[in-house]
């Protein structure tokens, strides 16, 4: 079966390069939603993307759904939201949003500050609403680099750029320390971390606990107790969210066919990736493509997938 052939006028997810606007210092750009509004005409944009670069969206008033990675989130007044790159993302109704859009390139930020960020990290959260106090932090130092992003000019560039990577970095940091633990707090599993890193590094080439048990020298049941501890699942199925969502990323982002998804995500034969996917996502891969791409149905996220981030995040994490 020929994905490809069923699907050729159905345009693929685009990935989008970062562009600096003529004249601003190239890796960041600070607007406010109403600018975002107005450079797309008043229209919100309809299709999903998939930037090489960072989103932070802060929402000031009005409400706004946004998906990313075919997960729905609803954000608030005083919600924060960051895409990173590679994840697809697909704007909701901007109407009546208010807030900043803060752009940037991975590279603008230093070695230490994108590691203490976590700007790699694919499980780093997406959204959330922290409490008043890192709220009124959050809004002046998103104020604090709109007003320098709008100054240009008033300092030489090589410094304009430097006071907006500083910025940047006070910004990120605070986002990132949201759900950071405060004080003497244990430090993170390392069974679980070193089998998350060996998961990223090879889920194309096994789905089996117990090749990754193998290669990290644990047994499949130490890694079975890490990763439920840690990250409330069993260790097959966290596997497997990873493996699904690859799919979801290449069947929204490109036409290869059902052998070259299946082959690239190493299966023997496309009939076994149809039915992985199917049992795990409720819906074939063609159906999933089809509803992902359809216009004004969004991301093909289901409604018990969709997550509400107005639970409010503290130094220690989730309330």
């Amino acid at each position: 079966m020929m994905v490809k052939n069923r699907h050729a006028s159905s345009p693929e997810i685009p990935e989008v390069l970062f562009a600096a606007p003529a004249g601003t210092p190239a890796g960041i750009e600070v607007m406010s939603l109403a600018d975002l509004r107005e450079r797309f005409h008043g229209r919100t944009p309809d299709r999903p993307q998939r930037p090489d670069f960072h989103h932070l969206i802060g929402l000031t008033a009005g409400g706004l759904r946004h998906t990313v990675d075919f997960t729905g989130h609803t954000l608030a007044p005083g919600s924060w939201l960051w895409v990173r790159p590679g994840q697809v993302h697909q704007w909701g109704d901007l109407t009546g949003a208010e807030g900043t859009l803060i752009l940037f390139q991975q590279d603008v930020l230093d070695a230490a500050t994108a590691t203490a960020a976590r700007l790699d990290d694919p499980y780093a959260p997406v959204a959330g609403t922290p409490d008043r106090d890192d709220a009124e932090a959050l809004d002046l130092a998103a104020r604090h680099l709109s007003r320098e992003f709008q100054a240009l000019g008033q300092l030489p560039l090589d410094v304009h750029l430097m006071a907006l990577r500083h910025l940047l970095a006070v910004l990120v940091l605070r986002l990132a320390h949201l759900t950071a633990p405060v004080g003497p707090a244990p430090a993170p599993d390392e069974t679980y971390l070193r089998f998350r890193d060996a998961l990223e590094r090879h889920f194309t080439r096994t789905r089996r606990v117990e090749d990754y048990a193998g290669m990290l020298g644990y047994s499949a049941r130490t890694l079975a107790r890490a990763t439920l501890a840690t990250a409330g699942l069993s260790a097959k199925e966290f596997v497997d969210r990873r493996v699904v969502l690859e799919a979801k990323r290449l069947l929204a982002h490109g036409d290869r066919t059902a052998a070259q998804i299946a082959d690239q995500l190493g299966f023997a034969h496309p009939s076994q990736f149809g039915k992985y996917f199917t049992h795990r996502t409720g819906r074939s891969p063609i159906d999933f493509r089809d509803a992902v791409r359809g216009r004004g149905e969004g991301t093909g996220a289901s409604t018990a997938a969709r997550q509400d981030p107005t639970t409010p995040l503290t130094r220690g994490g989730r309330a």
